[in-house]
């Protein structure tokens, strides 16, 4: 259920192609809600890449929450490196045949031998004498003084020193050179460095390190940072501009995994800063979701029906049709959520066979998957307090969204509601961010509303665990949106909640 490197032989591809996109040469972000596989692609490519001897690094950059800038930038930067180094001393250039590495991490071995040891060896010195660098440079105060003198005498000679600690070596004393000449006069100059400064001086030496890293590795290298959106949205973008500098000219490529609500990735301005979706890089949108129900539908079995096969268990044997339905309609295309519904459905079914009560058959059901659904919402309840910023932030999400609540439990009692199609306000992208969230769920795009002549709408649901238990009201209306004749399910006007006046 959770993204591992040992996990990936369990990796399947949402749609056709998304794993050849996401090793291409190109910067991509991959958009994803939490659970939908984000960080599986991520290690998967990883995974690939290094039995095809292609240097990698992957960060984790939820490490780094906590973070103020440029601290954060820093921290990843010295994290990156140790990924870098770690790749080199092991994938580099470990034999095809060392098995207990290759087999038990990645399943296969590589076909193309190993790098040169020499040259991978100073290659990786090099990444060390840097990290040693970045880390006293993290430990150094904001901003240091530095005091600079130039001595000149004729006939004698010439000297220069640099007193105080430089900042971004973290290293103390004083450096020197002289030479004969005549004369003599003498100046200092006093000035502050910031750590900012010192690390926009020093790209030119990162990107030495990451060209000489693609010329003995003979092609690219990748960088994947995971969950952007865990730093502080003022900084996202200043992290991926970053880092975007350090790739030009290099042969590296970053694959950068969020959330797309919950992200700012390029922000407009003179100069521009991050990267600009299209120009800069390629999105890659890893949410299915139940607009393309059957589609979705099929990844989800699929993925389910791979675990089943290997506990060797027959699906047919113990989920009733109509429960994979409704698993699909409570995950909200979510993988993780898919699965981790399943397993507690498969709890709740056997606790109810235990207490005899058999009236639903002895398989899984539909009313399993709807308890199952109600139990596992306090976990989405943690995971939208971990997932949003300030309180103010998190109180005008749950606001917006007690108010379509109201809408849908006490006025038009169902669980689908619509918004005009194109319509642009502060409440629309919070809806937007309450999808990311997995609160609500887009359900079918481009409705059409009796009365409403010439006019689109986009429709969403409730998540599942919302309204579990609204289903035993008798006039309470699950909207059927998917499968044959289920377009005037979604068609009534009484289901829109915004549109233009």
């Amino acid at each position: 259920m959770r993204a591992s490197r040992e996990g990936v032989k369990h990796f399947v591809e949402p749609t056709p192609g998304v794993l050849a996109k996401a090793k291409s040469k190109r910067h991509n972000i991959i958009f994803g809600r939490r659970g939908s596989g984000k960080s599986s692609l991520l290690q998967k490519i990883a995974a690939d890449l290094t039995v095809d001897r292609t240097p990698i690094a992957f960060v984790d950059l939820e490490t780094f929450k906590q973070h103020s800038y440029p601290d954060v930038l820093l921290s990843i930067l010295i994290k990156s490196f140790v990924e870098v180094r770690r790749w080199l001393d092991t994938a580099a250039t470990h034999p095809a045949n060392k098995t207990s590495f290759w087999r038990k991490l990645f399943g296969s071995a590589p076909t193309k031998p190993g790098f040169n040891r020499a040259g991978t060896k100073a290659l990786s010195d090099d990444f060390g004498k840097m990290i040693g660098e970045l880390n006293a440079f993290l430990l150094s105060a904001d901003e240091s003084k530095i005091r600079e003198s130039a001595k000149d005498e004729s006939g004698n000679e010439t000297k220069a020193a640099l007193s105080a600690k430089l900042p971004h070596t973290g290293v103390g004393g004083e450096l020197s050179a002289s030479q004969t000449d005549k004369a003599s006069t003498e100046t200092q100059s006093e000035y502050t460095s910031k750590k900012i400064e010192v690390l926009h001086r020093n790209i030119m030496r990162y990107q030495d390190l990451f060209g000489r890293l693609s010329q003995l590795a003979g092609g690219p290298s990748f960088l994947l940072l995971d969950d952007l959106y865990h730093l502080r949205l003022n900084d996202q973008a200043s992290v991926v501009d970053y880092f975007h500098r350090i790739a030009k000219g290099t042969n590296l490529w970053l694959k950068i995994g969020t959330i797309r609500h919950r992200s700012r990735w390029y922000v407009l301005g003179h100069p521009p800063i991050g990267m600009k979706l299209g120009d800069d890089a390629d999105e890659i949108d890893l949410d299915v979701t139940l607009e393309k129900y059957d589609v979705t539908k099929a990844f989800l079995m699929k993925l389910l029906s791979q675990f089943a096969a290997e506990a060797a268990v027959s699906l047919q044997s113990i989920l009733a049709e109509g429960a994979r339905d409704r698993l699909v309609l409570a995950s909200g295309g979510v993988a993780r959520d898919f699965l981790t519904i399943f397993n507690r459905s498969v709890q709740v079914a056997r606790e109810r066979i235990i207490a005899g009560k058999l009236a639903r058959g002895a398989k899984v059901g539909s009313e399993d998957v709807n308890v199952a659904a109600g139990q596992l919402g306090i976990f989405k309840e943690e995971e939208f307090n971990r997932d949003t910023g300030t309180t103010e932030d998190r109180d005008r999400l749950l606001s917006n969204f007690q108010d379509i609540l109201n809408f849908c439990i006490f006025k038009t009692k169902a669980n689908c509601f619509l918004i005009e199609k194109d319509m642009t306000s502060p409440f629309v992208e919070t809806v937007n961010e309450l999808v990311d969230l997995k609160f609500l769920h887009r359900a079918k795009f481009r409705v059409t509303v009796r009365d409403r002549t010439g006019r689109l709408y986009d429709a969403y649901m409730l998540d599942l665990s919302q309204y579990t238990g609204e289903r035993a009201r008798k006039d309470f209306d699950l909207v059927k949106f998917w499968g044959a004749s289920s377009d005037d399910a979604l068609r009534k006007a009484s289901l829109i909640y915004l549109e233009r006046a």
